[in-house]
């Protein structure tokens, strides 16, 4: 048996707004847009890792009023989930994502654990880690 993770699904308040950050300042391209009644559902994809996307939808999207009411809650606290992505010149994708006007929350140092990393905030709040291999 295989498996592998095909995508995760990432909360943001503005779907164009995390287009242009995770494309511009990360390099992802959307490989699907998918429109139901006012929401929208992107796949981001990147080329080192075909077939892994993230998904991007806003709080309301396919969700009870109160449930998105809460996932906008906790989406504004910045408590989802967060996202790591792995680079193999972190100080050089540092200064891109950086430059985009990103939050940052922590410049790259390294860890006791083995790994250089950083991390920063998307527009919507989510906290976004990159780490480098040790």
């Amino acid at each position: 048996m295989t498996i592998a993770l095909q995508y995760t699904n990432i909360t943001v308040n503005d779907v164009d707004e995390a287009i242009a950050f995770y494309g511009d300042a990360l390099g992802l391209k959307v490989v699907n847009d998918v429109a139901s009644g006012k929401h929208r559902w992107v796949t981001l994809g990147s080329d080192a890792q075909p077939g892994l996307g993230i998904v991007l939808s806003e709080p309301h999207a396919g969700r009870s009023k109160a449930d998105g009411d809460a996932m906008q809650e906790l989406l504004a606290k910045g408590v989802l989930p967060m996202l790591v992505f792995s680079s193999d010149d972190i100080d050089a994708t540092f200064e891109t994502v950086r430059a985009s006007g990103a939050e940052v929350l922590q410049e790259p140092i390294d860890q006791p654990w083995g790994p250089r990393d950083c991390a920063f905030r998307d527009p919507s709040g989510n906290t976004v880690r990159i780490s480098q291999a040790a």
